[in-house]
């Protein structure tokens, strides 16, 4: 398990890690989650030791983190960490050896991540010469070929088409289920409540939530409302106090509600105005749980 305890590191006037903790355990994957500048990338950085702290400590197994332990992780840092002008199959292989790993077990391991990611074809291509998502898939198969203990990924989504953010999804499902922990930060929330049952959200450098997605929504204080109307009035939304209208299409409402609001009550005026052909209530989106901790 990866334990983070009580980071803190500042650059200049900025506190970058404000007293961040949370932890990954074998077989899970968590989404790490915040605004541009929360945090994300420091606190990823610190678990390689890329980042001097200046308070706390990373841990694996219950043990301080040292070259030994960081041998056995795989990172996917946001840019670029490979060498352009250097044929892919070619740096997976530097890469494993550089983990750890025989001459024979890297060219071995390079071979079945590049096919396994659709790169066998394009092996002996430069990495500048392949495409923005491809490139992602190199730089996936450089962090993966080792087989790591603990996977680390700075926004590995981004850019990429929605295939290949399911293949890697499947990819991430498939590393945990083989006992690694998976941690990953992601701008794309619906995708992170999707396929993740963990999450931490950071906010000017300090933990605000960690734990399993649905007992966060649980707790919030919102619950939202959706309602289904056939021959409403254009323009009509609730009366009722504690009711926010989120989103209106085509006849549909969203409503944010506080969680002492009756729904029976709202569903009671929505009958009294329309045919209500569908509704639903329950604990808020992952999305708007985001909005609402990094609000605070």
């Amino acid at each position: 398990m990866l334990t983070l305890s009580d980071l803190r590191k500042r650059f200049g006037p900025v506190q970058a890690l404000d007293s961040c903790s949370f932890s990954v355990e074998r077989g899970r994957m968590l989404g790490f989650l915040g605004p541009n500048g929360a945090g994300k990338t420091t606190t990823m950085r610190a678990i390689f030791g890329l980042v001097e702290l200046d308070e706390g400590e990373v841990r694996w197994d219950d043990r301080p983190v040292g070259l030994e332990e960081r041998l056995r992780f795989g990172y996917m840092p946001e840019e670029r960490g490979l060498y352009p002008r250097m044929p892919v199959e070619e740096q997976v292989v530097y890469f494993a050896r550089l983990h750890g790993m025989t001459a024979a077990a890297a060219r071995a391991g390079a071979s079945r991540w590049l096919e396994r990611l659709g790169l066998a074809d394009r092996a002996s291509a430069k990495l500048e010469e392949l495409s923005h998502g491809n490139q992602q898939r190199a730089q996936l198969a450089a962090a993966l070929v080792h087989e790591p203990d603990l996977l680390v990924l700075d926004e590995p989504f981004a850019g990429l088409d929605p295939v290949a953010v399911e293949t890697l999804a499947e990819l991430l499902r498939a590393e945990a289920a083989r006992g690694a922990a998976v941690l990953f930060s992601s701008h794309q929330l619906e995708l992170v409540d999707h396929i993740c049952e963990e999450v931490a959200i950071i906010d000017h450098g300090r933990v605000v939530a960690t734990g399993d997605i649905n007992t966060l929504k649980r707790r919030s204080a919102q619950r939202q409302i959706t309602v289904q109307l056939v021959g409403a009035p254009a323009q009509w939304s609730p009366h009722a106090a504690g009711v926010e209208l989120v989103q209106r299409r085509n006849g549909d409402l969203r409503l944010a509600v506080s969680a002492d609001v009756d729904p029976s009550e709202v569903l009671a005026e929505a009958e009294h105005t329309a045919q209500v052909v569908g509704f639903s209530y329950g604990p808020p989106t992952l999305s708007e749980l985001f909005l609402e901790l990094v609000a605070k």
